[in-house]
């Protein structure tokens, strides 16, 4: 059996269920049904999505799982969340990459952990 699709091949379209049929008991229904909004994504983007629940959300894991940095896992995040229509609040991406930013400069040792705690708190 075929995986569902979907968008059309030829224009990319969103298609639309016209019939659903039981093998069972030899049941058609003919209507117009959506697939709903997971169908918007490309079979990249629901693979990434696949990962990010196994992970439990935690983007470190997708990343680790991935062999992706934490900034090309947010990217892959972002893009699922507009494609399935919705806005991504950049303040958000914002302030981790000002966090990232505080927890790289404790690594290489140019704040203390005192003052990393004060930066991180002040996000």
């Amino acid at each position: 059996m075929n995986p569902v699709i979907g968008r059309c091949p030829i224009c990319r379209d969103t298609l639309e269920v016209v019939r659903l049929y039981c093998r069972h008991c030899d049941t058609a229904i003919e209507g117009h049904f959506s697939l709903g909004r997971f169908y918007q994504l490309s079979p990249e983007q629901l693979q990434f999505v696949e990962t990010l629940i196994r992970c439990e959300g935690k983007l470190n894991r997708v990343g680790e799982e991935l062999n992706l940095s934490y900034p090309a896992v947010r990217s892959r995040l972002n893009e699922v969340i507009r494609a399935l229509g919705y806005e991504v609040r950049e303040e958000g991406v914002a302030i981790a990459e000002r966090r990232r930013a505080v927890l790289q400069d404790l690594a290489d040792g140019k704040l203390t952990p005192e003052e990393a705690l004060q930066a991180l708190s002040n996000l």
